[in-house]
């Protein structure tokens, strides 16, 4: 049974249930920011971005880096569909700083491709965000 003043999370990819429990306190990595949630928050349907899930349980806490999807609170259940998600301890350093150079050796222009150079600033955020999750810098 939950506590008093926690409410239920589930995270969950298209390949698995990542997480399921009671939390006092989380932080989303909406797509235009942080987003905190706590017990009794009206309903909610946020975008995501890539970034940190905080989830603090009662004496714990929790980290996954996430990338993408949906996240949405009803009746004190927050329910987070993410198209990627892995707990910090579990990234790969040296796999994320290469990513990072691969993203930042992307054509920023692209004749046959109009978005190129926004899918070069997206795939350096992401890689970025997943250094930082992991407690390291993109530099």
């Amino acid at each position: 049974m939950a506590a008093v003043n926690t409410f239920r999370v589930s995270l969950v990819t298209p390949e698995r249930a990542i997480y399921e429990g009671d939390a006092r306190f989380l932080v989303l990595p909406a797509h235009d920011g942080e987003l905190g949630v706590l017990r009794d928050r009206a309903p909610l349907l946020v975008a995501l971005g890539a970034g940190t899930l905080r989830i603090e349980e009662t004496g714990a806490e929790r980290r996954y880096f996430l990338t993408g999807g949906f996240a949405q609170m009803v009746d004190n259940r927050l329910t987070v569909l993410a198209e990627h998600a892995e707990p910090t301890e579990e990234i790969d350093v040296a796999a994320a700083r290469a990513e990072l150079e691969e993203a930042r050796a992307m054509p920023s222009e692209d004749p046959r491709d109009p978005r190129a150079g926004e899918r070069r600033q997206e795939a350096i955020a992401c890689a970025e965000a997943r250094l930082k999750a992991a407690g390291h810098s993109g530099s």
